[in-house]
């Protein structure tokens, strides 16, 4: 299945709920959501029927799988390594998508949302370790550090990031140093640093069929 590559607002419509894929905008008059208090994309308010509970595991896994910017084939290969690892699978499925190298990115707020942050990553701009790594999906290990590549600070875009990163936060997994723009990974996300909006038992149900 090939990346959407439609309107970002569509897929929060679409699930009725502000997933925030464009940043900072989702929080702002201008998210569709705020403006137009308006029924799921593709169907009027006369048109809505009780969705079955085979209907609700999906849309959960959608919320998921929009919100981390994954393709179907990824986020299944995902759900198979969670499956197989000790603990949880809906909590080790959440731990996976957090250790991608796009995710930490934007975790670090060196991007405003996930699709700018897999672009960044895919641009070459962030090293790990000091080595570069163009791949979005990733996975970072505890004591890894994520910096700019030299030549990135020389972008505009690295000039306005070190001035507005102040105003970001980071989560307790990880740690910045604002100064140089380094991040480290202090600790695997522990299920306290999980999004609590998403159904994880729902999704386990989906697949476990």
């Amino acid at each position: 299945m090939a990346r959407y590559t439609g309107p970002a607002c569509h897929l929060c419509r679409y699930l009725g709920e502000k997933l925030t894929l464009k940043g900072e905008r989702c929080f702002t008059p201008k998210c569709p959501l705020e403006k137009k208090k308006a029924p799921p994309r593709g169907r009027s308010s006369a048109q809505r029927r009780r969705i079955s509970d085979r209907g609700l595991q999906l849309r959960e896994k959608q919320k998921v799988r929009f919100s981390y910017g994954v393709l179907e084939r990824q986020f299944r290969r995902f759900f198979a390594i969670a499956a197989k690892t000790p603990g949880p699978t809906g909590d080790n499925l959440l731990i996976l998508l957090e250790r991608r190298l796009d995710n930490v990115a934007y975790r670090l707020g060196f991007a405003n949302s996930r699709s700018q942050a897999r672009q960044i990553v895919q641009h070459g701009h962030v090293l790990v370790n000091g080595r570069k790594v163009d791949i979005p999906s990733y996975l970072v290990k505890q004591g890894d550090i994520i910096k700019w590549r030299e030549a990135s600070m020389k972008t505009e875009y690295y000039k306005r990031l070190t001035e507005e990163i102040n105003d970001k936060g980071t989560p307790s997994w990880l740690s910045l140093d604002e100064g140089k723009l380094t991040g480290s990974i202090l600790a695997l996300p522990a299920k306290d640093d999980l999004d609590p909006r998403f159904n994880i038992n729902a999704i386990v149900k989906y697949y476990s069929r």
